[in-house]
């Protein structure tokens, strides 16, 4: 007999048995997802540094000065806003509806010069009532004065009469009572023309309330009124027409920490540099000191004029301004370079500042010197015209890409 098997047995053991094939099914595929995961996350954490290894910190920066040369000597710097020492709301007297408003935002006025005109119909109207009364006390003046003297001229008669014997005293001493009625009535007749006059005066000037004039030479810089619009003096905000800024009497105001302004004096050169046109420095002198501190700021306020005057200077732009020193061929100069304080940050214990250099932050250990205001002396580390992060983030590194922000933004 052979060995064989018969075909049926053969493809019997080729069968599948049900409970092996749930087994397999059952059997957790998770390590292959697992894998599958991590392998994705790899590529996108590649991707992310990738694209963050050409990612540059924004940041601002600031040119250094060497002190030396810092404005000649500066003894302090501070900070403050252009101001004018003449501005002017003007405003309506009268009340009434504007007729004309014949300035805008902008233009220059000069002194004199009709800014607006308020309805004049009823101040018209009231000037000539006012004439009219004038006129009506004149001639009662007019008739109380030809009373009087009258009464007078009869009085006298009757005073002669009586010495004569022809009339009695009675009768004289009631022509003499009636004289003394005329000339009261007479000098209330004057103080009525008096008031009537008066009164024409207060009209006329009314009347020239309703045109509105420049009190003096300037630049128009708030227009708050429209044609139309009722005007009063009595009304929030005064009824103003317009604001006028005189350009000429521009100065600057600034705000010197009470610990320093014992380096302040009367008269003491100052530099200025505008905010907007940090590369112009302005000529200037101190006004005056105001005698009055700032409790809340501990500061003392210092009045500056602009020995300088120019179109590009405008009222509330921030300013610096340096205090300065006589030249003195005998003092020694201020050694080192000046930057901002928030410049300068701690490093491993060091003092350090971020200098921009092809791109990327430097970090750069320093030695610091006196303090200028809101500046600091670097004697050590950093020369002059170097670009040094103003603020430096706390996760700034050595070499970090950096963008530098620019004054409109990034």
């Amino acid at each position: 007999m052979s060995d064989n098997k018969p075909d049926h047995d053969l493809l019997h053991e080729l069968r599948i048995d049900r409970a092996q094939r749930d087994d397999d099914e059952s059997r957790p595929r998770w390590p292959w997802f697992v894998a599958a995961v991590i392998v994705v996350l790899i590529i996108v954490g590649g991707g992310a540094a990738f694209a963050l290894r050409g990612h540059a910190a924004t940041v601002e920066t600031t040119t250094a000065v060497a002190a030396a040369s810092s404005s000649d000597a500066a003894v302090l710097q501070a900070t403050g806003y252009v101001v004018a020492r003449r501005e002017a709301t003007v405003a309506a007297q009268i009340i009434g509806t504007l007729t004309q408003v014949l300035v805008e935002e902008g233009e220059s006025v000069k002194k004199g010069q009709v800014l607006a005109r308020i309805d004049d119909t009823q101040y018209i109207a009231q000037l000539s009532s006012a004439k009219a009364q004038y006129a009506a006390a004149q001639a009662g003046v007019v008739k109380a004065r030809a009373t009087l003297q009258q009464d007078r001229d009869n009085a006298a008669r009757m005073n002669k009469m009586v010495t004569a014997g022809y009339v009695s005293k009675q009768d004289a001493e009631q022509a003499n009572t009636q004289v003394a009625v005329d000339q009261a009535a007479q000098d209330a007749v004057v103080k009525q023309a008096a008031a009537a006059a008066a009164n024409i005066t207060l009209a006329e000037v009314n009347v020239g309330y309703t045109v509105i004039g420049a009190p003096f030479a300037g630049v128009v810089t708030v227009k708050d009124a429209e044609v139309g619009q009722i005007v009063s003096p009595y009304t929030v905000g005064g009824g103003g027409i317009a604001t006028i800024v005189d350009m000429n009497s521009l100065e600057v105001d600034v705000d010197v920490n009470e610990t320093y302004i014992s380096r302040v004096k009367p008269d003491m050169p100052v530099q200025a540099v505008l905010d907007a046109y940090p590369d112009w420095k302005i000529p200037a002198h101190v006004i005056a000191i105001i005698p009055s501190a700032d409790k809340s700021k501990a500061t003392v306020k210092v009045r500056i004029a602009l020995d300088q005057k120019d179109p590009r200077i405008i009222p509330q732009m921030g300013v610096r301004v340096s205090f300065l020193e006589k030249k003195d061929a005998n003092r020694k100069p201020l050694p080192g370079v000046l930057v901002p304080k928030s410049a300068i940050v701690q490093r491993d214990g060091k003092d350090v500042v971020f200098v921009v250099k092809d791109g990327r932050a430097e970090r750069t250990a320093v030695t610091t010197g006196a303090d200028f205001s809101d500046l600091k002396q670097v004697t050590q580390g950093l020369n002059a015209s170097a670009e040094v992060v103003t603020t430096p983030p706390a996760d700034l590194k050595d070499g970090e890409k950096v963008q530098v922000k620019t004054a409109g933004g990034q």
